[in-house]
């Protein structure tokens, strides 16, 4: 359990540019990133204890989060 939440551009480094620029260009990977933030960040309340869930809701959110995360490495990997 970590209590830092995981940012892309910590998560993917060297890439913050290629983010950036995606985010801006690429409307599909802008999505793609906002809904890993949004997951993310709902990882981190739960893992800390701000919005307790379920153990099921919270490794649901997980495999979510990596999910959305190996589709943003796929792309990041193209670009």
């Amino acid at each position: 359990m970590s209590h830092t939440p995981h940012e892309l551009a910590e998560d993917f480094p060297g890439k913050a540019d290629a983010i950036h620029a995606l985010k801006q260009s690429d409307a599909h990977f802008a999505k793609l990133a906002d809904a890993y933030h949004d997951v993310n960040r709902a990882v981190h309340r739960a893992e800390t204890g701000v919005e307790p869930v379920s153990e099921v809701a919270e490794q649901e959110m997980r495999r979510e989060r990596m999910a959305i995360k190996d589709e943003i490495a796929g792309i990041l990997a193209k670009a």
